[in-house]
Protein backbone atom coordinates (compact mmCIF):
# COMPACT_ATOMS: atom_id res chain seq x y z
CA UNK A 1 0.00 0.00 0.00
CA UNK A 2 1.42 3.43 -0.78
CA UNK A 3 1.44 6.77 0.99
CA UNK A 4 -1.08 7.59 -1.33
CA UNK A 5 -3.48 5.03 -0.80
CA UNK A 6 -3.22 5.78 2.65
CA UNK A 7 -4.27 9.05 2.78
CA UNK A 8 -7.39 7.99 0.81
CA UNK A 9 -8.58 5.36 2.84
CA UNK A 10 -8.20 8.19 6.11
CA UNK A 11 -10.16 10.86 3.91
CA UNK A 12 -12.96 8.31 3.27
CA UNK A 13 -13.28 7.35 7.25
CA UNK A 14 -13.45 11.35 8.06
CA UNK A 15 -16.47 12.41 6.23
CA UNK A 16 -16.70 15.25 8.50
CA UNK A 17 -13.05 16.94 7.49
CA UNK A 18 -14.26 16.69 3.75
CA UNK A 19 -17.89 18.01 4.10
CA UNK A 20 -16.43 21.02 6.08
CA UNK A 21 -14.73 22.03 2.97
CA UNK A 22 -17.25 21.50 0.42
CA UNK A 23 -20.71 22.73 1.83
CA UNK A 24 -19.94 26.51 2.83
CA UNK A 25 -23.64 27.33 2.15
CA UNK A 26 -25.25 26.15 5.75
CA UNK A 27 -25.28 28.44 8.38
CA UNK A 28 -26.84 25.94 10.69
CA UNK A 29 -23.57 23.34 11.75
CA UNK A 30 -20.06 24.25 11.95
CA UNK A 31 -18.82 24.61 8.43
CA UNK A 32 -15.18 25.65 9.72
CA UNK A 33 -14.03 23.70 12.45
CA UNK A 34 -10.80 22.47 11.29
CA UNK A 35 -9.57 26.13 10.17
CA UNK A 36 -10.13 27.37 13.38
CA UNK A 37 -9.29 24.62 15.60
CA UNK A 38 -12.88 23.95 16.82
CA UNK A 39 -12.89 20.25 17.47
CA UNK A 40 -9.11 19.50 17.10
CA UNK A 41 -8.84 17.20 19.93
CA UNK A 42 -12.28 15.62 18.76
CA UNK A 43 -11.72 12.19 17.37
CA UNK A 44 -14.96 11.21 16.23
CA UNK A 45 -18.69 10.01 18.34
CA UNK A 46 -19.31 6.31 18.97
CA UNK A 47 -21.43 4.14 17.40
CA UNK A 48 -23.10 3.54 20.65
CA UNK A 49 -23.56 7.22 21.97
CA UNK A 50 -25.03 8.33 18.48
CA UNK A 51 -27.70 5.96 18.97
CA UNK A 52 -28.47 7.03 22.62
CA UNK A 53 -28.66 10.46 21.70
CA UNK A 54 -30.73 9.86 18.88
CA UNK A 55 -33.17 7.64 20.61
CA UNK A 56 -33.45 10.19 23.33
CA UNK A 57 -34.19 12.71 20.66
CA UNK A 58 -37.25 10.29 19.85
CA UNK A 59 -38.47 8.95 23.14
CA UNK A 60 -40.01 12.32 24.90
CA UNK A 61 -43.29 13.48 25.83
CA UNK A 62 -44.84 11.32 22.94
CA UNK A 63 -44.74 7.84 24.58
CA UNK A 64 -47.16 8.90 27.18
CA UNK A 65 -49.41 9.92 24.84
CA UNK A 66 -49.65 6.42 22.57
CA UNK A 67 -52.03 4.21 25.09
CA UNK A 68 -54.28 6.66 24.26
CA UNK A 69 -53.82 5.74 20.55
CA UNK A 70 -54.68 2.15 21.75
CA UNK A 71 -58.03 3.65 23.11
CA UNK A 72 -59.23 5.13 19.62
CA UNK A 73 -57.72 2.64 16.95
CA UNK A 74 -57.93 -0.59 18.72
CA UNK A 75 -54.84 -2.83 19.83
CA UNK A 76 -54.28 -4.79 16.95
CA UNK A 77 -54.54 -1.43 14.60
CA UNK A 78 -52.76 0.61 17.12
CA UNK A 79 -49.28 -1.65 16.96
CA UNK A 80 -49.40 -2.08 13.55
CA UNK A 81 -49.71 2.03 12.95
CA UNK A 82 -46.97 2.24 15.58
CA UNK A 83 -44.59 -0.20 13.64
CA UNK A 84 -45.35 1.32 10.26
CA UNK A 85 -44.65 4.31 11.49
CA UNK A 86 -41.27 3.41 12.64
CA UNK A 87 -40.78 2.04 8.90
CA UNK A 88 -41.98 5.39 7.51
CA UNK A 89 -39.61 7.77 9.54
CA UNK A 90 -36.74 5.27 8.71
CA UNK A 91 -37.78 6.19 4.90
CA UNK A 92 -37.92 9.67 5.43
CA UNK A 93 -34.40 9.66 6.95
CA UNK A 94 -33.09 7.49 4.36
CA UNK A 95 -33.92 10.30 1.62
CA UNK A 96 -32.88 12.85 3.43
CA UNK A 97 -29.59 11.31 3.98
CA UNK A 98 -29.17 10.57 0.28
CA UNK A 99 -29.98 13.42 -1.09
CA UNK A 100 -27.23 15.07 1.86
CA UNK A 101 -24.47 13.01 0.14
CA UNK A 102 -24.95 13.80 -3.32
CA UNK A 103 -25.90 17.76 -2.54
CA UNK A 104 -22.73 17.53 -0.03
CA UNK A 105 -25.44 19.31 2.14
CA UNK A 106 -24.23 18.43 6.14
CA UNK A 107 -27.83 20.04 7.29
CA UNK A 108 -30.91 19.00 7.05
CA UNK A 109 -31.06 23.48 6.34
CA UNK A 110 -28.66 23.07 4.03
CA UNK A 111 -30.39 20.57 2.41
CA UNK A 112 -33.41 22.53 2.16
CA UNK A 113 -31.74 25.51 0.89
CA UNK A 114 -30.38 23.61 -1.38
CA UNK A 115 -33.26 22.53 -2.99
CA UNK A 116 -35.60 25.16 -2.74
CA UNK A 117 -33.18 28.05 -1.88
CA UNK A 118 -33.46 30.62 1.01
CA UNK A 119 -37.01 30.46 1.84
CA UNK A 120 -36.90 26.57 2.16
CA UNK A 121 -34.20 26.71 4.51
CA UNK A 122 -36.06 29.57 6.29
CA UNK A 123 -39.15 27.61 6.24
CA UNK A 124 -37.51 24.34 7.89
CA UNK A 125 -36.36 26.69 10.65
CA UNK A 126 -39.40 28.15 11.47
CA UNK A 127 -40.94 24.82 11.81
CA UNK A 128 -38.13 23.20 14.01
CA UNK A 129 -38.61 26.49 16.23
CA UNK A 130 -41.95 26.19 16.48
CA UNK A 131 -41.85 22.40 17.07
CA UNK A 132 -39.11 22.42 19.51
CA UNK A 133 -39.74 25.38 21.48
CA UNK A 134 -43.52 23.81 22.14
CA UNK A 135 -42.22 20.49 23.15
CA UNK A 136 -39.60 21.45 25.61
CA UNK A 137 -42.14 23.51 27.37
CA UNK A 138 -44.73 20.90 27.20
CA UNK A 139 -41.88 18.88 29.08
CA UNK A 140 -41.24 21.86 31.42
CA UNK A 141 -45.01 22.02 32.43
CA UNK A 142 -45.11 17.91 32.68
CA UNK A 143 -42.27 17.93 35.14
CA UNK A 144 -43.70 20.87 37.47
CA UNK A 145 -47.21 18.62 37.45
CA UNK A 146 -45.20 15.73 38.29
CA UNK A 147 -43.07 17.87 41.37
CA UNK A 148 -45.37 20.00 42.31
CA UNK A 149 -48.82 19.09 41.51
CA UNK A 150 -51.45 20.69 39.25
CA UNK A 151 -55.02 21.57 38.97
CA UNK A 152 -57.34 19.87 36.47
CA UNK A 153 -61.38 21.12 36.71
CA UNK A 154 -60.94 22.41 40.22
CA UNK A 155 -59.30 19.37 41.37
CA UNK A 156 -55.72 19.48 42.75
CA UNK A 157 -53.64 16.41 41.77
CA UNK A 158 -50.87 16.26 44.66
CA UNK A 159 -47.67 16.47 42.78
CA UNK A 160 -44.43 14.13 44.59
CA UNK A 161 -42.81 16.12 46.57
CA UNK A 162 -46.36 17.68 47.92
CA UNK A 163 -47.03 13.79 48.83
CA UNK A 164 -43.55 13.71 50.41
CA UNK A 165 -43.24 16.37 52.31
CA UNK A 166 -46.50 18.44 52.29
CA UNK A 167 -46.92 21.92 50.84
CA UNK A 168 -43.83 24.40 51.06
CA UNK A 169 -42.93 27.65 49.35
CA UNK A 170 -39.98 25.49 48.09
CA UNK A 171 -41.52 22.65 46.29
CA UNK A 172 -44.35 25.04 44.21
CA UNK A 173 -44.30 25.09 40.68
CA UNK A 174 -42.33 28.14 40.15
CA UNK A 175 -39.20 27.82 42.39
CA UNK A 176 -39.01 23.82 41.47
CA UNK A 177 -38.52 25.21 37.67
CA UNK A 178 -36.48 27.49 38.56
CA UNK A 179 -33.91 24.95 40.84
CA UNK A 180 -34.37 22.48 37.32
CA UNK A 181 -33.63 25.36 35.37
CA UNK A 182 -30.65 26.67 36.87
CA UNK A 183 -29.16 23.25 37.90
CA UNK A 184 -30.01 21.06 35.36
CA UNK A 185 -31.00 22.55 32.30
CA UNK A 186 -28.82 25.57 31.75
CA UNK A 187 -25.80 23.34 32.62
CA UNK A 188 -26.58 20.70 30.12
CA UNK A 189 -27.10 23.19 27.51
CA UNK A 190 -23.94 24.66 27.94
CA UNK A 191 -22.66 21.76 26.18
CA UNK A 192 -20.99 22.50 22.63
CA UNK A 193 -21.18 18.81 21.22
CA UNK A 194 -24.37 16.85 20.92
CA UNK A 195 -22.16 14.25 21.65
CA UNK A 196 -21.09 15.76 25.12
CA UNK A 197 -24.82 14.39 25.74
CA UNK A 198 -24.47 10.35 25.40
CA UNK A 199 -23.79 9.67 28.88
CA UNK A 200 -27.23 11.58 30.11
CA UNK A 201 -29.21 10.27 27.00
CA UNK A 202 -28.40 6.52 28.11
CA UNK A 203 -29.86 7.42 31.41
CA UNK A 204 -32.72 8.58 29.97
CA UNK A 205 -33.13 5.92 27.56
CA UNK A 206 -32.90 3.63 30.79
CA UNK A 207 -34.97 5.74 33.00
CA UNK A 208 -38.08 4.89 30.16
CA UNK A 209 -37.43 1.57 30.27
CA UNK A 210 -37.97 1.90 33.94
CA UNK A 211 -41.34 3.02 33.71
CA UNK A 212 -41.73 0.70 31.08
CA UNK A 213 -40.99 -2.24 33.50
CA UNK A 214 -43.03 -0.91 36.12
CA UNK A 215 -45.75 -0.51 34.09
CA UNK A 216 -45.26 -4.12 32.94
CA UNK A 217 -44.77 -5.60 35.91
CA UNK A 218 -47.70 -4.27 37.15
CA UNK A 219 -49.88 -5.14 34.67
CA UNK A 220 -48.81 -9.00 34.90
CA UNK A 221 -49.67 -8.88 38.85
CA UNK A 222 -53.35 -7.92 37.50
CA UNK A 223 -53.22 -10.06 35.10
CA UNK A 224 -52.59 -13.04 37.10
CA UNK A 225 -55.17 -11.64 39.73
CA UNK A 226 -57.87 -11.82 36.83
CA UNK A 227 -58.73 -7.72 37.85
CA UNK A 228 -57.82 -7.01 34.38
CA UNK A 229 -60.35 -6.61 31.13
CA UNK A 230 -60.03 -8.13 27.97
CA UNK A 231 -58.97 -4.88 25.78
CA UNK A 232 -60.47 -3.87 22.89
CA UNK A 233 -58.80 -5.02 19.85
CA UNK A 234 -60.30 -3.43 16.62
CA UNK A 235 -61.77 0.33 16.91
CA UNK A 236 -65.43 1.24 17.74
CA UNK A 237 -66.74 3.52 15.06
CA UNK A 238 -70.41 3.86 14.34
CA UNK A 239 -70.72 7.15 11.77
CA UNK A 240 -68.31 9.60 9.97
CA UNK A 241 -67.14 11.14 12.88
CA UNK A 242 -65.81 8.38 14.82
CA UNK A 243 -63.81 7.34 11.47
CA UNK A 244 -62.78 10.71 11.36
CA UNK A 245 -61.47 10.08 14.32
CA UNK A 246 -58.87 7.52 13.54
CA UNK A 247 -56.51 9.62 11.66
CA UNK A 248 -56.78 11.75 14.23
CA UNK A 249 -54.33 10.05 15.73
CA UNK A 250 -51.65 10.28 13.34
CA UNK A 251 -49.83 13.99 14.19
CA UNK A 252 -49.66 12.10 17.53
CA UNK A 253 -47.75 9.11 16.14
CA UNK A 254 -45.46 11.60 13.94
CA UNK A 255 -44.45 13.43 17.06
CA UNK A 256 -43.44 10.43 18.99
CA UNK A 257 -40.83 9.80 16.15
CA UNK A 258 -39.65 13.29 14.60
CA UNK A 259 -36.00 13.19 15.32
CA UNK A 260 -34.64 14.40 11.76
CA UNK A 261 -33.47 17.82 12.66
CA UNK A 262 -30.60 15.73 15.05
CA UNK A 263 -30.18 13.35 12.30
CA UNK A 264 -27.02 15.81 10.68
CA UNK A 265 -25.71 16.82 13.73
CA UNK A 266 -25.22 13.16 15.04
CA UNK A 267 -23.79 12.14 11.57
CA UNK A 268 -21.04 14.93 11.20
CA UNK A 269 -19.65 13.96 14.52
CA UNK A 270 -19.38 10.31 13.91
CA UNK A 271 -16.21 9.16 13.94
CA UNK A 272 -17.06 7.12 10.57
CA UNK A 273 -20.53 8.95 8.55
CA UNK A 274 -21.51 5.85 6.81
CA UNK A 275 -22.52 4.38 9.89
CA UNK A 276 -25.10 7.05 10.18
CA UNK A 277 -28.21 4.47 8.55
CA UNK A 278 -27.43 1.52 11.11
CA UNK A 279 -27.54 4.04 14.05
CA UNK A 280 -31.01 5.29 12.55
CA UNK A 281 -32.05 1.83 12.67
CA UNK A 282 -30.76 1.01 15.69
CA UNK A 283 -32.48 4.03 17.49
CA UNK A 284 -35.92 3.72 15.79
CA UNK A 285 -35.86 -0.67 16.63
CA UNK A 286 -35.14 0.53 20.28
CA UNK A 287 -37.86 3.30 20.44
CA UNK A 288 -40.38 1.42 18.21
CA UNK A 289 -40.07 -1.74 20.63
CA UNK A 290 -40.69 0.65 23.84
CA UNK A 291 -43.49 2.71 22.24
CA UNK A 292 -45.30 -1.16 21.30
CA UNK A 293 -44.86 -2.79 24.78
CA UNK A 294 -45.34 0.94 26.84
CA UNK A 295 -48.80 1.20 24.51
CA UNK A 296 -49.53 -2.27 24.90
CA UNK A 297 -49.53 -2.65 28.69
CA UNK A 298 -50.18 0.69 29.34
CA UNK A 299 -53.41 0.09 27.77
CA UNK A 300 -54.15 -3.01 29.12
CA UNK A 301 -53.68 -1.77 32.42
CA UNK A 302 -56.34 1.08 32.44
CA UNK A 303 -58.28 -0.19 29.41
CA UNK A 304 -60.41 2.56 27.80
CA UNK A 305 -60.06 4.32 31.21
CA UNK A 306 -56.99 5.30 29.73
CA UNK A 307 -56.20 9.17 29.71
CA UNK A 308 -54.78 11.40 26.64
CA UNK A 309 -51.28 11.14 29.12
CA UNK A 310 -51.38 7.71 30.57
CA UNK A 311 -49.08 9.52 33.42
CA UNK A 312 -52.69 11.00 34.85
CA UNK A 313 -53.90 7.24 35.33
CA UNK A 314 -50.51 6.65 37.83
CA UNK A 315 -52.39 9.63 40.23
CA UNK A 316 -55.27 6.95 41.34
CA UNK A 317 -55.07 3.90 43.61
CA UNK A 318 -53.84 0.87 41.46
CA UNK A 319 -55.48 -1.95 43.75
CA UNK A 320 -52.05 -3.60 44.28
CA UNK A 321 -49.22 -3.73 46.82
CA UNK A 322 -46.83 -0.92 47.33
CA UNK A 323 -49.28 0.88 44.67
CA UNK A 324 -47.93 3.86 46.10
CA UNK A 325 -44.31 3.45 45.98
CA UNK A 326 -44.92 2.40 42.60
CA UNK A 327 -46.90 5.22 41.74
CA UNK A 328 -43.95 7.75 42.39
CA UNK A 329 -41.32 5.72 41.12
CA UNK A 330 -43.02 5.93 37.65
CA UNK A 331 -43.38 9.55 38.07
CA UNK A 332 -40.52 10.61 39.27
CA UNK A 333 -38.99 8.23 37.15
CA UNK A 334 -40.85 9.90 33.95
CA UNK A 335 -39.67 13.42 35.33
CA UNK A 336 -35.77 12.51 35.30
CA UNK A 337 -35.89 11.34 31.87
CA UNK A 338 -38.05 14.25 30.37
CA UNK A 339 -35.36 16.42 31.71
CA UNK A 340 -32.32 14.63 30.67
CA UNK A 341 -34.08 14.74 26.68
CA UNK A 342 -34.39 18.42 27.17
CA UNK A 343 -30.79 19.13 26.04
CA UNK A 344 -31.12 16.78 23.20
CA UNK A 345 -34.25 18.41 21.86
CA UNK A 346 -32.49 21.92 22.50
CA UNK A 347 -29.11 21.94 20.81
CA UNK A 348 -30.97 21.74 17.42
CA UNK A 349 -33.01 24.60 18.58
CA UNK A 350 -30.69 26.65 19.56
CA UNK A 351 -28.47 25.66 15.66
CA UNK A 352 -31.91 26.79 14.00
CA UNK A 353 -32.10 30.03 15.41
CA UNK A 354 -28.91 31.04 14.95
CA UNK A 355 -29.50 30.04 11.67
CA UNK A 356 -32.45 32.29 11.00
CA UNK A 357 -30.71 35.09 12.92
CA UNK A 358 -27.18 35.13 11.95
CA UNK A 359 -26.79 33.30 8.64
CA UNK A 360 -23.54 35.13 8.05
CA UNK A 361 -21.87 34.90 11.15
CA UNK A 362 -19.16 32.22 11.81
CA UNK A 363 -20.01 28.78 13.11
CA UNK A 364 -22.17 29.46 16.68
CA UNK A 365 -19.77 27.35 18.92
CA UNK A 366 -16.89 29.44 18.14
CA UNK A 367 -18.27 32.44 19.02
CA UNK A 368 -19.05 32.50 23.05
CA UNK A 369 -20.95 35.89 23.61
CA UNK A 370 -23.69 34.38 20.76
CA UNK A 371 -23.80 30.89 22.07
CA UNK A 372 -24.51 32.34 25.61
CA UNK A 373 -26.76 34.77 24.59
CA UNK A 374 -28.89 31.98 22.07
CA UNK A 375 -28.94 29.83 24.85
CA UNK A 376 -30.09 31.92 28.12
CA UNK A 377 -32.82 33.90 25.82
CA UNK A 378 -34.29 30.26 24.60
CA UNK A 379 -34.11 28.73 27.96
CA UNK A 380 -35.38 32.41 29.70
CA UNK A 381 -38.54 31.82 26.78
CA UNK A 382 -39.13 28.14 28.04
CA UNK A 383 -39.08 28.73 31.62
CA UNK A 384 -41.65 31.82 31.39
CA UNK A 385 -44.00 29.73 28.99
CA UNK A 386 -43.73 26.79 31.53
CA UNK A 387 -45.05 29.12 34.23
CA UNK A 388 -47.51 31.48 32.68
CA UNK A 389 -49.20 29.12 30.52
CA UNK A 390 -51.53 26.89 32.78
CA UNK A 391 -51.90 23.96 30.03
CA UNK A 392 -50.84 24.29 26.55
CA UNK A 393 -51.60 20.58 24.88
CA UNK A 394 -54.39 22.38 22.65
CA UNK A 395 -51.78 24.38 21.32
CA UNK A 396 -49.19 21.71 21.14
CA UNK A 397 -51.72 19.77 19.02
CA UNK A 398 -52.22 22.61 16.38
CA UNK A 399 -48.51 23.79 16.32
CA UNK A 400 -46.59 21.18 17.38
CA UNK A 401 -48.11 18.30 15.47
CA UNK A 402 -48.67 20.58 12.55
CA UNK A 403 -44.41 21.13 12.46
CA UNK A 404 -43.51 17.77 13.35
CA UNK A 405 -45.29 16.40 10.33
CA UNK A 406 -43.58 19.19 8.37
CA UNK A 407 -40.36 17.61 9.23
CA UNK A 408 -40.83 14.74 9.37
CA UNK A 409 -42.74 14.04 6.54
CA UNK A 410 -43.66 17.21 4.28
CA UNK A 411 -40.20 18.58 3.57
CA UNK A 412 -38.30 14.94 2.97
CA UNK A 413 -41.31 14.16 0.50
CA UNK A 414 -40.55 17.77 -1.69
CA UNK A 415 -37.29 17.68 -1.48
CA UNK A 416 -37.38 13.61 -2.99
CA UNK A 417 -40.09 15.05 -5.45
CA UNK A 418 -38.32 18.30 -6.68
CA UNK A 419 -34.80 15.68 -7.45
CA UNK A 420 -32.58 17.98 -8.18
CA UNK A 421 -30.07 15.49 -9.17
CA UNK A 422 -31.72 12.26 -10.54
CA UNK A 423 -31.52 9.97 -8.04
CA UNK A 424 -34.93 9.43 -6.95
CA UNK A 425 -37.02 6.21 -7.95
CA UNK A 426 -40.06 5.47 -8.98
CA UNK A 427 -40.43 3.82 -5.43
CA UNK A 428 -39.17 6.87 -4.16
CA UNK A 429 -41.81 9.25 -5.33
CA UNK A 430 -45.16 6.64 -4.53
CA UNK A 431 -43.54 6.83 -1.29
CA UNK A 432 -43.56 10.87 -0.97
CA UNK A 433 -46.63 11.40 -2.04
CA UNK A 434 -48.76 8.67 0.45
CA UNK A 435 -46.63 10.37 3.08
CA UNK A 436 -47.96 14.07 1.68
CA UNK A 437 -51.25 13.17 1.33
CA UNK A 438 -51.43 10.94 4.22
CA UNK A 439 -49.55 14.26 6.46
CA UNK A 440 -51.70 16.42 5.17
CA UNK A 441 -55.11 14.58 4.78
CA UNK A 442 -54.64 13.26 9.04
CA UNK A 443 -53.63 16.77 10.10
CA UNK A 444 -56.17 18.89 8.37
CA UNK A 445 -58.82 16.01 10.46
CA UNK A 446 -56.83 16.47 13.12
CA UNK A 447 -57.77 20.25 13.44
CA UNK A 448 -61.10 19.88 12.63
CA UNK A 449 -61.73 17.79 15.53
CA UNK A 450 -59.57 19.85 17.79
CA UNK A 451 -61.31 22.68 16.39
CA UNK A 452 -65.01 21.28 16.82
CA UNK A 453 -64.59 19.56 19.93
CA UNK A 454 -63.44 23.36 21.28
CA UNK A 455 -66.01 24.98 19.96
CA UNK A 456 -68.36 22.39 21.10
CA UNK A 457 -66.82 22.54 24.69
CA UNK A 458 -67.37 26.81 24.72
CA UNK A 459 -70.88 26.27 23.28
CA UNK A 460 -72.33 24.15 25.84
CA UNK A 461 -74.70 25.26 28.22
CA UNK A 462 -73.29 26.41 31.54
CA UNK A 463 -74.59 25.13 34.67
Amino acid sequence: MTIGSIKSVKEKKSRKSKQAVVDEQSPLLPTKHQEDGGFDEFNGASFSGAVFNLSTTIVGAGIMALPATMKVLGLIPGIVMIILMAFLTEASIELLIRFSRTSKSVSYGGLMGDAFGKYGKMLLQICVLVNNIGVLVVYMIIIGDVLSGTASSGTHHAGVLEGWFGVHWWNGRFFVLLVTTLGVFAPLACLKRIDSLRYTSALSVALAVVFLVVTVGITVFKLINGSILMPRLLPDFHDLTSFLNLFTVVPVLVTAYICHYNVHSIENELEDGRQIRAVVQSALALCSSVYVLTSLFGFLLFGDATLDDVLANFDADLGIPFGSLLNDVVRVSYAAHLMLVFPIVFYPLRLNLDGLLFPSARPLTLDNSRFAFLSSGLIAIIFLGANFIPSIWDAFQFTGATAAVCIGFIFPAAITLRDRYGISTKRDRILCIFMIVLAVFSNLVAIYSDAYALIKKNSAPRE
